[in-house]
């Protein structure tokens, strides 16, 4: 598992480490590895031609450092002071020694010199800047947009924010960044993940806590939360899975709901709705019934809302079960709000952005620009697990106090009914009894693989997606 901390965590911890080091010790940890990053993107550092922008925090120190140690390999370093009187001072005396040049960001000299760099270090701002560039450094940035340099970032990209990922104005965009200690929020997050490029993490000892602020599944993590049969297992003892989905104009919602939900792990998948006869078409395997949520028989868990409609009296009898239900689509704007956080088993609600944005109150751009908050928000005023669909596809706890952040996925899912697969499946993990908040993260790394999977550089459509659920699933569990 990939964890990410606040930017206040990972002071605290430096603060600890650096009491017990000597002094420049653990910069000179960063600048080691920074170095070692820049010399893997360079290939041959000798005679290459690397820039260096520098602000006045200790990501400028980093930078210096990383730059000295580059120079003393043969690589060619300028380095691009934006606050002079500013500059850490042992870095610049280090950078010259290994016969570095030191340069002003006023003029066009330095906006030449980043015209025929090889590669740029981004060292301006560090983890505690908030807001976007200054406008002294926005030249530069100009600059390194139009120059065929790579870019590097020390830490974070310069205009980005640590914690939240939100990108108020203008940033600089890496190609790769060299995060340390740990990864920070924002580097998982859009928009500012967009901006960050590869990230590599340095480990440089801090000790931080067990729980952190942000986290990040990986096959391993996923393969323990798979449900698995016993011996003595039959279909009701793997759980059942109620569908409440589709409608005279949108059949293909149940039928896609459906089809995430036979491959989820429980042992069976009811159906209550108008699009039985599509349904069984598709999947002979389904039990169908035409007498509403209260007479489909028992379930341990239901999925309500995928192309459903104005079907607001399904949606209520769904919410008055007592076994965890996902909220998705139609659903999530009938549901009402107090029906919702008055339910005593788990919730899971899905929205996208859009949705997201309805619930909430506000504009869909500021959901987008700002995620991490959202999410947090949702799921605090519900009382429920909150899967935010997305570029980033984020996951919080009933509350908002944990959140996971998706990994895997692809820009091909932005496709009609791939929300509808994924609705089928959390839910059919939630029947085979996992958390609300492994069901819908375990759900969500699945779907995102089998997306690869069905789409692997093409267009691909969300049937395609159901089918390769199986595929996803084989490869955590053998990996």
């Amino acid at each position: 598992m990939r964890t990410a901390y606040s930017v206040e965590t990972v002071r605290a911890a430096e603060r600890e480490l650096m009491a017990r080091l000597p002094e420049g010790a653990l910069m000179q940890r960063a600048a080691a590895g920074l170095a070692a990053a820049c010399a893997d993107v360079l290939g041959r550092v000798y005679g290459s031609r690397v820039v260096l922008l520098v602000g006045s925090g200790d990501n400028g120190g980093d930078a210096l450092y990383a730059g000295a140690r580059l120079a003393r390999r043969g690589a060619g370093v300028s380095a691009v002071l934006l606050v002079p009187e500013r500059a850490h001072g042992g870095g610049l005396a280090a950078l010259r020694r290994a016969g570095g040049r030191v340069m002003g960001a006023d003029g066009g000299g330095a906006e030449a010199v980043v015209g025929r760099a090889d590669l740029v270090v981004d060292g301006i701002v560090g983890i505690g800047g908030t807001g976007g560039l200054r406008p002294d450094a926005v030249p530069l940035a100009d600059a390194v947009e139009r120059s065929r340099a790579v870019v590097v970032a020390v830490d974070l990209p310069s205009g980005v924010d640590a914690d939240t990922g939100e990108v108020r104005g203008r940033a600089l965009r890496a190609d790769l960044t060299v995060t340390f200690g740990t990864h920070k929020p924002g580097l998982l997050v859009d928009p500012a993940r967009e901006y960050a490029g590869s990230v590599r993490l340095v480990d440089i000892g801090l000790e931080l806590p067990a729980s952190a602020e942000l986290e990040a599944l990986q096959h391993a993590d996923v393969a323990r939360m798979l449900p698995v049969p016993a011996a003595e297992s039959d279909k009701y003892r793997r759980g059942v899975v109620g569908i409440a989905a589709g409608s005279a104009r949108y059949p293909g919602a149940a039928v896609l709901a459906v089809a995430g939900a036979l491959r989820g792990g429980a042992g069976a998948v009811r159906y209550v709705g108008p699009a039985g006869q599509a349904v069984i078409a598709r999947f002979p395997e389904t039990l169908v019934s035409d007498g509403g949520p209260k007479h489909a028989g028992r379930v341990q868990s239901w999925v309500v809302g995928p192309g459903a409609g104005d079907d607001a009296a399904t949606v209520a009898e769904v919410l008055a079960a007592e076994v965890p239900v996902l909220i998705d689509a139609d659903g999530l704007r009938l549901a009402e709000a107090s029906a919702v956080r008055a339910r005593r088993a788990p919730t899971v609600m899905t929205p996208h952005a859009g949705e997201a944005a309805a619930l909430l109150g506000v504009e869909r751009e500021e959901v987008e620009g700002g995620r991490l908050a959202a999410v947090r928000e949702l799921a605090g005023r519900y009382g429920a697990t909150v899967l935010l669909k997305g570029s980033t596809t984020l996951i919080a706890s009933a509350g908002g106090a944990a959140v996971r952040v998706n990994p895997t996925g692809t820009s091909w899912l932005a496709t009609a009914g791939s929300g509808d697969v994924l609705s089928g499946l959390a839910g059919s993990l939630l029947a085979a009894g996992l958390p609300a908040v492994d069901a819908a993260s375990a759900a969500a790394y699945l779907h995102g693989l089998a997306g690869r999977f069905a789409a692997d550089g093409a267009p691909a459509g969300a049937h395609d997606v159901a089918e390769e659920i199986a595929r996803a699933w084989r490869s955590v569990v053998r990996a």
